[in-house]
């Protein structure tokens, strides 16, 4: 029966406007994005291979929720999350139209993550979850919402990396901390697998590079690569390849034999905007700024 005190509306499979923002074409790999405005009344949500998370942004709304033969009557405040795994399909009743940053996870993403942090997937017994309050997911969630809003091209090793890290948390939630297990048997990369995959960093600068390609590389998982990464290069994956996209640009615009444009696609940027953003973030000088500086 529905909840008495919200007006029945009618039933809706999905919100009939598109997503304001959208990972879609952005090649993520085990993870998918998008903010929505969902309208007030009732609306279904049907079961995916994927697990989902519905994290509230904005002001709260009165939410009644079912899912597997669970209710939830609840004020639902920015930041709260709805967890619903994959297979299992869910509906909300909310009293006032409200967005909300839609993630979904892939379960092979998920069981690799367990598998890397020395947990038993069968031991994630994933159940829905209402009103969810984890600072990890809010943090997580809120930067993947950032990455959503740049317009301009982003290296999809950073939401890799958000991906790696909100599968984390979920197992952490699920089975706790299991004892010693997250941590990688080896504390660093060795110098065998710093220098493969350096060079293969340094001979792809130019071109789109992946969590799992870097994995991959060095011979380690995911989970692995995301911890060890930063232990040995001081920084973690996606920061250490802007910073050498940067040096490179900064080389080939002080060599003086490529127009601007041409070095934004050699160094791996999608445009010379973009280039020009990041080189303000790492460097504090624009593209033409630094061509000045050597006149």
């Amino acid at each position: 029966m529905d909840d008495p005190s919200i007006a029945p509306r009618a039933l809706s499979q999905t919100p009939a406007a598109p997503a304001l923002l959208t990972s879609l074409g952005r090649g993520w790999n085990g993870l998918e994005a998008e903010f929505r405005r969902i309208p007030a009344g009732r609306t279904k949500v049907a079961a995916t291979l994927s697990h989902r998370l519905g994290v509230h942004y904005g002001a709260p709304v009165n939410a009644h929720c079912r899912c597997d033969g669970r209710v939830h009557r609840r004020v639902q405040s920015h930041g709260d999350a709805d967890f619903v795994p994959a297979g299992l399909d869910g509906e909300w009743q909310d009293d006032a139209d409200c967005t909300i940053l839609r993630l979904s996870l892939s379960a092979a993403l998920l069981r690799q993550t367990a598998e890397d942090l020395g947990v038993n997937p069968d031991r994630v017994a994933l159940a829905p979850r209402f009103q969810l309050r984890d600072p990890g997911i809010e943090h997580i969630a809120w930067a993947l919402k950032v990455e959503l809003e740049t317009t301009s091209f982003t290296d999809r090793l950073y939401a890799d990396s958000l991906g790696v890290a909100l599968a984390a948390r979920l197992v952490h939630l699920t089975v706790g901390q299991p004892g010693g297990a997250s941590r990688p048997s080896r504390q660093t990369l060795s110098p065998r697998q710093e220098s493969r995959l350096l060079a293969f960093i340094e001979a792809n600068l130019g071109q789109k590079l992946s969590l799992a390609d870097l994995a991959a590389v060095a011979g380690v998982s995911l989970s692995q690569l995301k911890a060890l990464f930063p232990i040995s290069m001081g920084a973690p994956v996606h920061q250490y390849v802007l910073r050498r996209r940067v040096e490179r640009a900064k080389s080939l615009l002080l060599a003086g034999d490529l127009p601007i444009s041409q070095v934004a696609l050699e160094a791996g940027f999608a445009h010379q905007s973009h280039m020009a953003h990041c080189m303000k973030r790492v460097l504090g000088l624009t593209p033409r700024r630094l061509l000045a500086m050597r006149q």
